[in-house]
């Protein structure tokens, strides 16, 4: 009001129509947008909604992947166990199968023993009685040794193979006893490239095992360093090696 004119008698009317005017004018544009108001307060009210659906969406889905997290950890500890538990049987299970194999081999080396005895007899009684002598059986099962080989110290080019690859056939002794092979045996199994282990043969304190490999490996710096008996590389080959045991064991390799 401090702004109109004042004349006689109050304000000067012209100035106060035109504030009533654009008074009346400011009402109806405000009215105007009353409509679009109650629109935005609606989208308001259906964002809102939609914000609180997608929390609670957003809150189901961290139950449900905190779940699927414990159950993967509990899967995880499941299978870890699952494996230790396969290895244990698998290593009861080589442990078992060189004993079959020992087994079979000593009766075999006893059969063996027996043929050269009758076979000797025999031939002791074709001698008696004038008879051509009859001719031997060979020693075991007709493998070699390996002891006319000549050893490190008698060939001077001697270098044993780096890489072994496919079969290859070793041969280890002496050896005190079948827990010694065993031994052995399990160490070569534990070599990644071993696909296939058997032990072949076992006769006056030497074994022959046949070991196929997957890939290319150094075989004797693998064996070194698993095997519980400390040997010597006596003759080496593409498919064979021929390993003497040491006379001298450590603490460990004497309890292997």
């Amino acid at each position: 009001m401090g702004s109109f004119k004042r004349v006689l008698l109050g304000y000067h009317r012209a100035d106060v129509d035109a504030v009533l005017v654009a008074r009346d004018a400011r009402v109806t544009e405000l009215e105007a947008q009353l409509p679009r108001i109650g629109e935005l307060e609606r989208e308001l009210c259906t964002l809102s909604a939609m914000i609180v659906d997608r929390e609670r969406e957003c809150r189901d889905l961290r139950e449900e992947l905190r779940e699927v997290n414990e159950r993967h950890d509990r899967s995880l500890a499941s299978l870890d166990s699952i494996s230790l538990r396969l290895e244990e049987v698998q290593a009861q299970a080589r442990g078992q199968a060189t004993r079959i194999r020992m087994k079979a081999l000593r009766e075999a080396v006893e059969v063996s023993r027996r043929v050269q005895e009758l076979a000797g007899r025999i031939g002791g009684e074709a001698e008696a009685n004038g008879l051509p002598e009859a001719n031997g059986l060979p020693d075991g099962d007709g493998l070699p040794d390996g002891d006319g080989l000549p050893g490190p110290a008698e060939d001077p080019a001697f270098e044993p193979a780096e890489m072994f690859e496919g079969l290859v056939k070793v041969e280890i002794g002496p050896l005190g006893d079948f827990a010694q092979l065993v031994g052995f045996e399990d160490a070569a199994g534990q070599i990644e490239a071993t696909s296939e282990i058997s032990v072949e043969r076992f006769s006056d304190r030497r074994a022959t095992i046949s070991i196929r490999l997957a890939h290319p490996i150094e075989l004797l710096r693998e064996l070194e360093l698993r095997s519980p008996l400390g040997f010597s590389v006596r003759h080496t080959s593409d498919d064979r090696l021929i390993l003497d045991v040491e006379d001298e064991q450590g603490p460990q390799q004497q309890a292997a």
